[in-house]
């Protein structure tokens, strides 16, 4: 190998291979630091946008269940309404029957009455019954939740917010009228309890997939940083090397 003075490919060589390794150590530092796999977008703009779309699709999962949850609450809240109007029917039936009986006389009629209109007048105000300001009763929708493309509940039913009676075969009307609600009531909750489950596992896979892609495995990385230290650390002393290996030109000018 021929001694030249002007220039120093060993120390090119070694100065390059240094840069290198230099700017890798970097990288994992900044990952391991981070724990994200993707610090810039540089480092992966495909994987970065999947990671993206993942993100946004799981938080929504997330929302939705929130909206579930809440129209649960809702449903649970007016099947409580209409358990008790179930009763109070049950009730007014009873008196209703009672009142018919040849043997009562019109005050013992009055009394059955009395209480018959009180039971009455509570229906009315259960029907005006609110959950966070809006009426448990009347025309009732659970609109859709929407969870990545799909709509995963929608249910509709009414139930009436004043309960006409004036006779037993009304109440008896009635009861039919709310046997059917609380029906449709549960079916909803049972719909809702399902879709959740759906959204729990869609949402679990979603944080999987993109934990995949954005989060950095520690032990695989450390290992990859003691490999650039290494590096880093004798490229340093070949560098140095190779920068020294010039001087044996001055020996021969001497």
């Amino acid at each position: 190998m021929s001694v030249v003075i002007n220039s120093n490919f060993a120390a090119s060589v070694a100065a390059n291979n240094l840069a290198a390794s230099s700017d890798s150590l970097q990288k994992s530092l900044n990952r391991l630091s981070s724990g994200s796999k993707i610090v810039t977008p540089s480092d992966d703009a495909g994987g970065l946008a999947v990671a993206m779309k993942l993100s946004a699709a799981a938080r929504r999962s997330g929302a939705a269940l929130n909206n579930i949850g809440n129209t649960t609450s809702f449903l649970q809240t007016q099947e409580g309404v209409m358990k008790v109007t179930s009763k109070i029917l049950d009730r007014m039936g009873e008196l209703a029957t009672l009142y018919t009986d040849p043997t009562k006389g019109a005050s013992d009629k009055a009394n059955y009455s009395t209480e018959f209109d009180a039971l009455s007048a509570e229906l009315t105000k259960l029907g005006s019954e609110t959950f966070n300001n809006i009426g448990l009763f009347g025309s009732v929708s659970v609109n859709t939740t929407e969870a990545g493309s799909g709509a995963i509940a929608t249910t509709s039913y009414t139930m009436a917010s004043g309960l006409t009676i004036g006779s037993l075969s009304g109440i008896n009307s009635a009861i039919d009228s709310l046997a059917t609600a609380r029906a449709a009531n549960g079916a909803a909750q049972s719909r809702l309890g399902f879709a959740a489950e759906v959204l729990t596992v869609n949402r679990q896979n979603l944080e999987a997939a993109h934990s995949r892609i954005m989060d950095v495995d520690v032990a695989a990385e450390s290992t990859q940083l003691a490999r650039w230290n290494i590096l880093v650390q004798s490229g340093t002393a070949m560098l140095s090397q190779a920068n020294q290996s010039a001087q044996s030109a001055l020996k021969l000018l001497q």
